[in-house]
């Protein structure tokens, strides 16, 4: 992709490898960058520093603050606790800053610096897992650490991020997307020594590193999905270094370090971790010489000099990463694209198994006609919509036979077809309603069984018209008029798509061509639904 005049966001574009990765987009000269921060302070600094970089681009900057992981102001706790392990659905995402800020900037390209696997794993849900627990046995949590442990679940937090960063993405028509990710422990395996807490490893710096590799999954799963912008990780596995060297005030967390004054006494027979009365804290800040690390703060010369050294995490230049993963968007391969790494090497469909399926398919035909049944859904694939769309496509099949026999019937012919049915075979209903999903008719009636998929652990629910659709929608076999037109719409659809390629086209390139479909004839209830996850909804696979 060429980055001259296109508007790029770069999130963490203040951090250490956020403004190495400024610098490299500038030097492409394009048209607007929009450099976000944590804090509005940060963004600003980045701003003024880059200022004459952008000014020779031609660039024009901008800057926007905030935490791209919650909601934006206003919202209650009850609300960020729901936003993140509840349902996403559309009022709900416009709440999410992120989403709020991807629809504000419309960027053709996003870099994302922020160290999520930090930004989530570091809230330690073992401590607030712990709490709990000790509470338990003691009258119970309190409200608390009931939330406190909710807002530590790392899971949920990711998947809300990764979900709202896709649709806020596409939504936005952004064309690329990279992450600069990372491995947790700097390249070093569980015997890190640098563990942050007494344990080694350190639980929470193992949950940084497995937040960081389910991050990684899920950007590999967003680059499989249609519609989604170009997706590129580069994850560096060593210290990242440096961004400054200096002499001056040194800081902790964003606290400075004071200097106390304090001499030896007597140990005693108990200890705290915390007592003000065991040296006197002056006003003065302590005052050394420092390499500046970026999101991991400052490190004293011997403490660099120890991470950097051979066989320990070493360290790897902001400026080399910002190199990689702009090459990446530009098009050229470095081998350090973790997205491509994985497409590559992971095992897709083979063609053994294509000829096994064929065989597979053939001896379950074969069984059902020996026992005189028909095997189509038990709603082991999840969700209850496949299974719903299997029977509504095997009743279908029962009431007519082939593809062309529905194409022929109007829908009302459908709709008294498909009703006659079920009264006369009502075994045909019964073991559809048997798996747990309700064969809805026309006349209001419904089969259903003891226990029905959709929806779930309802109690007197109140039936009102917009529960009975989404119902009917998600797992309910749908034999009403609105229904059966929507089955003519696709055997349509499906008999013209075919018939529109040539009977002299005998080449690779259709899939779904005359044969595929028998020219009309028996309709396979199996195909129907494959056609209609991968076309009508979109559900296809765009790696093999």
């Amino acid at each position: 992709m060429d980055i001259e005049g296109k508007r790029v966001l770069v999130l963490g574009g203040f951090g250490l490898v956020g403004m190495a990765v400024c610098r490299e987009l500038l030097a492409r000269r394009p048209a607007e960058l929009q450099i976000h921060s944590l804090r509005l302070e940060e963004s600003e600094a980045a701003r003024g520093e880059l200022a004459a970089e952008a000014a020779a681009a031609g660039t024009e900057l901008d800057v926007s603050a905030g935490d791209i992981f919650g909601l934006v102001e206003g919202a209650t706790e009850a609300e960020r606790v729901r936003a993140q392990i509840g349902s996403l659905d559309d009022p709900l995402i416009s709440r999410f800053l992120l989403y709020r800020l991807l629809a504000d900037a419309r960027p053709d390209i996003v870099v994302d610096c922020v160290n999520t696997a930090t930004g989530i794993a570091y809230r330690d849900v073992f401590r607030a897992a712990e709490a709990v627990a000790a509470a338990v046995d003691d009258g119970g949590p309190s409200r608390d650490q009931v939330v406190d442990l909710l807002e530590a679940l790392y899971v949920p937090r990711l998947i809300r991020h990764v979900q709202v960063m896709y649709r806020g993405l596409t939504e936005a028509g952004a064309r690329a997307y990279a992450k600069v990710g990372t491995s947790g422990t700097g390249g070093l395996g569980l015997n890190v020594p640098y563990t942050h807490s007494e344990e080694r490893p350190s639980r929470v710096l193992m949950s940084k590193s497995a937040i960081g590799g389910a991050h990684s999954m899920l950007l590999f799963l967003m680059a499989r999905t249609p519609g989604a912008p170009l997706v590129k990780e580069i994850k560096p596995a060593a210290a990242i270094a440096w961004k400054s060297i200096g002499y001056g005030p040194i800081h902790r967390r964003r606290r400075p370090i004071h200097e106390i004054e304090t001499e030896p006494r007597p140990l005693g027979d108990t200890f705290s971790t915390d007592d003000p009365e065991a040296a006197r804290t002056t006003d003065e800040v302590m005052h050394n010489v420092y390499v500046d690390s970026g999101e991991n703060g400052l490190f004293a010369l011997e403490e660099f000099a120890t991470v950097t050294s051979d066989g320990q995490m070493e360290f790897v230049t902001p400026e080399e990463i910002a190199q990689y993963l702009v090459s990446e968007l530009e098009g050229r391969s470095t081998g350090y694209d973790v997205v491509g790494a994985l497409d590559g090497s992971v095992l897709g469909p083979t063609y053994r198994a294509g000829i096994l399926r064929h065989t597979a398919i053939r001896r379950m035909r074969e069984l059902e006609a020996e026992h005189g049944v028909r095997s189509v859904a038990f709603e082991m694939l999840g969700p209850p919509r496949v299974s719903k769309l299997l029977f509504e496509a095997h009743l279908l099949r029962e009431a007519f036979g082939t593809l062309d026999a529905v194409a022929a019937a109007s829908a009302e012919e459908v709709r008294d077809r498909l009703d006659g049915l079920v009264r006369s075979h009502p075994r045909l209903a019964c073991d559809v309603a048997a798996v747990g999903v309700p064969v809805l008719l026309d006349s209001g009636e419904i089969v259903r069984g003891p226990t029905v998929l959709v929806p779930p652990d309802a109690d007197r629910v109140e039936l009102t018209p917009e529960r009975l659709e989404a119902w009917a929608r998600d797992g309910w076999a749908d034999l009403r008029l609105a229904s059966c037109r929507l089955w003519k719409q696709r055997i349509d659809q499906i008999r013209a798509a075919y018939s529109a390629i040539p009977e002299t086209d005998a080449s690779s390139r259709h899939v779904r061509n005359r044969a595929f479909w028998e020219d009309g004839g028996t309709l396979e209830p199996g195909k129907l639904v494959g056609w209609i996850l991968t076309v009508e909804e979109g559900g296809n696979r765009v790696k093999r």
